[in-house]
């Protein structure tokens, strides 16, 4: 098994796809002698599809194909090397997921046949039970559905724990908050920019372009900025590294 699940897909001032994670991607890819991926984006409402593929296919130095392309999404995804989802909104994605049957076999590429999944920001919330912790706002009218599951816990993206001088809404620490009192059995994970997990075999690593933690909440708890997984043992069938 190998999973990427990353907060974003650039950095500030770098214009390259998955800049910080593609040492550990092309390592991947290497290995498995990965040749193409498809591409879902359908989380992106404001740019070309095509040209995120063509951007992505020189990142990672294999052929990228949007899913549009394919005269059935669910073949496309039953023979896909890889599977590529991207950023955007995360409702949009979800409900799109759903409407075109890709749910179930997308898990069972992951589970059953071990296809990688990379995915970012909506791409990495919808590999998690649910979208609750998005930022995203719902642009359709749609309910929150369950997600693929293939992590067992809720992330929350692009965290950031500045706060914004005049801005009298709540700050993001203030939101993560309010799903933990709503739901206090349930630990979220904050991810940084530039940061991310990789699931390979059964060992859950993390790791940070810019050497940066993640943080995790829980209703009435409090925890250190964490570097490694440890933390998360308890609540994930995997080995933490």
């Amino acid at each position: 098994m190998d999973i990427f699940l990353l907060s974003n897909g650039k950095l500030s001032g770098n214009p390259q796809w998955l800049s910080y994670a593609q040492e550990r991607i092309r390592a991947m890819i290497k290995t498995r002698g990965i040749r193409s991926a498809v591409l879902i984006a359908y989380a992106v409402i404001r740019a070309d599809h095509d040209q995120r593929a063509r951007e992505l296919s020189e990142a990672l130095g294999i052929d990228v194909t949007c899913i549009e392309h394919f005269d059935s999404p669910v073949q496309a995804v039953e023979n896909a090397e890889c599977i590529l989802v991207s950023g955007g909104n995360t409702w949009l994605l979800n409900q799109l997921l759903h409407e075109n049957g890709l749910v179930v076999p997308i898990q069972r590429a992951i589970r059953e046949r071990n296809i990688p999944y990379i995915g970012w920001s909506a791409g990495c919330n919808v590999a998690t039970p649910s979208i609750r912790t998005t930022n995203d706002m719902p642009v359709r009218n749609c309910v929150v559905m369950p997600s693929l599951g293939l992590f067992p816990v809720q992330i929350n993206p692009h965290y950031i724990d500045a706060v914004i001088s005049g801005h009298m809404g709540e700050t993001r620490d203030e939101r993560i908050a309010e799903f933990c009192a709503i739901n206090p059995d349930e630990i979220v994970v904050a991810l940084r920019e530039g940061s991310g997990f990789h699931i390979t075999g059964n060992e859950l690593h993390y790791f940070s372009g810019k050497n940066e933690g993640f943080k995790l909440f829980q209703h009435n708890k409090t925890f250190p900025e964490q570097f490694d997984t440890s933390a998360l043992a308890d609540r994930v069938p995997f080995r933490c590294c």
